[in-house]
């Protein structure tokens, strides 16, 4: 049984790491969008 090479103390917690970032920034996207929704709603 061969033990993970380094490339996955790296490649791993990198995509973690992609993965939170872009979820963060699509998650207060999509809330500022809905912010803006609401507020448009609320001046008609």
């Amino acid at each position: 049984m061969d033990l993970p090479g380094p490339e996955h103390v790296i490649f791993i917690p990198g995509v973690l790491l992609i993965g939170y970032v872009l979820g963060f920034v699509m998650g207060a996207r999509a809330g500022r969008a809905r912010v803006e929704r609401e507020r448009k709603r609320a001046r008609q």
